[in-house]
């Protein structure tokens, strides 16, 4: 009988306890997907902080882009435009070597979108800057490829897969890009106008 008592004392006091933690449960708050600047506090690492690789194929480049001005001028051409608009994606570097959707793409549409996205962050007062900032680098085109670093899209990731941590659709959908560009923007400038004075002052960002 002692035995049994206490069976059923275990029973009823596990029923209960089962009972009183999915009531809450049921009342917590439902949770939100984490963002990228969660994640990368949880990691206790920096995913947008300096990449010397990276940095250094920027550098080199913007150098390039400056020289090639520079002989421009001399010989009376036109200078070289630093992007590509591409229509195929590339192999190698995490893109998939495939034929991009069809159609061109929209910079008014994109810039748009970005404007929208930058003030969801309460970072409205920083639009001039970042229109600037990626009007320079890919003039707002998602399939923009730097000709001399391969930095793609938007916000010009490089490498362009870095993006992946946003979507894996990078390599075409402009919101993924503009997401991804304004982590790494705020992980390594703070914000649009301190990353839009670095690209003054060094010619990349």
């Amino acid at each position: 009988m002692l035995i049994l008592g206490a069976a059923v004392v275990v029973l009823v006091g596990g029923g209960a306890f089962t009972a009183y933690t999915a009531v809450q449960n049921a009342s917590a708050p439902p949770t939100q997907p984490l963002t990228l600047d969660e994640m990368a506090q949880m990691l206790g690492s920096d995913p947008f902080g300096s990449d010397l690789k990276s940095d250094m194929l920027k550098a080199q480049a913007a150098q390039a882009l400056k020289a090639d001005k520079i002989a421009a001028e001399r010989d009376n051409r036109k200078a070289l435009s630093q992007v590509k608009i591409v229509d195929e994606a590339p192999g190698g570097g995490g893109f998939n070597p495939q034929q991009l959707p069809p159609g061109t793409s929209n910079p008014t549409g994109n810039r748009a979108l970005g404007k929208e996205m930058l003030e969801s962050r309460g970072q409205g007062g920083e639009w001039g800057c970042l229109e600037k900032l990626w009007m320079k680098e890919s003039g707002w085109n998602e399939r923009a490829m730097n000709t001399s670093s391969g930095a793609y899209g938007i916000p010009q990731s490089l490498p362009g897969h870095k993006m992946a941590s946003a979507g894996s659709d990078w390599q075409t959908n402009a919101a993924t890009q503009i997401e991804w560009g304004l982590s790494y923007i705020k992980g390594r400038y703070g914000s649009p106008c301190g990353a839009w004075a670095h690209s003054q002052a060094k010619g990349w960002y």
